[in-house]
């Protein structure tokens, strides 16, 4: 007989899950594995909350199985480090983001590109090597492998700085459009800015233009609402960074865009999106996709963000108040991440 997610491991964890597809979350008892040779045991301090959570726990992409703890931007403690790990100390804070574990020896990882690897281990709703299943940062520790752990990070820097990177959205002076200004629009239009790009906003909702220039520095807001906006802002763009996680149209998006533009998602709605054909025939331009980044890459984003002061705008919440966090988050109600205050207000 299998055994349940309380005495699958021997250290007893605590956290909130999802058991149905309601995606309402409650108190969850739950085991951690011991701290191995290659683990730091972290205690939990904070944990961002992400729209791809809200769409786990409601299982929106078909391949969630329940219960379901989510959370992978997780920020907390060394509490206990394993004989091999020599980065991190007891006390160190550090920080976890979507993967725990790859096969180390395939071909995306030999290139630090653990995010591709097939065997990849997701922070929670997946299957680790030893046949547990994985739960995430909605809880009061979390037991990892140093390799897939760094100094406080956060999912949403690196799922828009990967893809400007790789696909050349980083040349002082060109124009980028910012797709949505959630969590990780608002992330992408400071990227932008510190790469030195001209950057325009595009959403639907107007109220947000005074913020989105004032406070996060765009140098231009159009509402994708306004036809005539719209026309006149047809073939200005260079590169378009699409966010938006609902359905919507690509054609006025592609529009947008010069000859040779580039138009990349990072979004995941969980319905298919309609690709017009004939504007990237005619204007050859690109349209690409990325899923965050390595841990390599992790670092420089990091690294890239200290530089340039770059920080995520979050309103933080008790855990206790997530499942009106996650209401709020489906209707776009967020400036701009949700955080719990883990540590805080976690109570059995």
């Amino acid at each position: 007989m299998a055994k349940s997610a309380e005495e699958e491991h021997p250290v007893k964890a605590f956290g909130w899950a999802a058991k149905d597809t309601s995606g309402t979350l409650s108190p969850f008892n739950f085991s951690r594995r011991e701290n191995g040779d290659d683990d730091v045991t972290i205690k939990i301090l904070y944990c961002g909350v992400c729209h791809s959570d809200l769409h786990a726990i409601k299982n929106e992409w078909g391949f969630s199985y329940y219960p379901v703890l989510p959370g992978h931007e997780i920020v907390g403690v060394v509490t206990k480090a394993g004989s091999n790990v020599e980065k991190f100390k007891v006390g160190d804070r550090v920080g976890v983001g979507v993967i725990v574990n790859s096969c180390k020896s395939c071909e995306n990882c030999k290139q630090d590109l653990e995010n591709y690897c097939p065997k990849m281990v997701f922070t929670y709703n997946s299957m680790n090597y030893d046949g547990t299943k994985t739960y995430g940062g909605y809880s009061d520790l979390v037991v990892v492998d140093y390799r897939y752990v760094l100094p406080p990070l956060l999912c949403a820097g690196i799922t828009v700085y990967s893809p400007m990177k790789y696909y050349g959205m980083t040349e002082p002076g060109k124009h980028l459009g910012v797709a949505g200004l959630g969590g990780l629009g608002h992330v992408a239009v400071k990227l932008g800015k510190a790469f030195g790009l001209k950057v325009t906003v595009i959403s639907s909702s107007p109220k947000k233009e005074s913020e989105a220039i004032s406070k996060l520095g765009a140098d231009a807001f159009l509402v994708s609402s306004d036809p005539e906006k719209v026309k006149a802002a047809v073939g200005t763009m260079d590169f378009i960074i699409d966010t938006i996680a609902a359905v919507h149209p690509l054609a006025p998006l592609l529009g947008l865009l010069k000859m040779n533009g580039k138009l990349i998602t990072v979004g995941l709605p969980d319905k298919p999106l309609e690709l017009p054909i004939f504007p990237l025939v005619l204007g050859r331009k690109l349209v690409g996709g990325s899923d965050i980044g390595g841990i390599k890459e992790t670092q420089e984003m990091l690294d890239f963000c200290a530089k340039h002061n770059i920080t995520s705008e979050i309103e933080l919440i008790r855990m206790d108040y997530i499942n009106t966090a996650m209401d709020r988050l489906a209707k776009s109600d967020v400036r701009y991440r949700f955080v719990i205050d883990v540590s805080n207000s976690l109570t059995k």
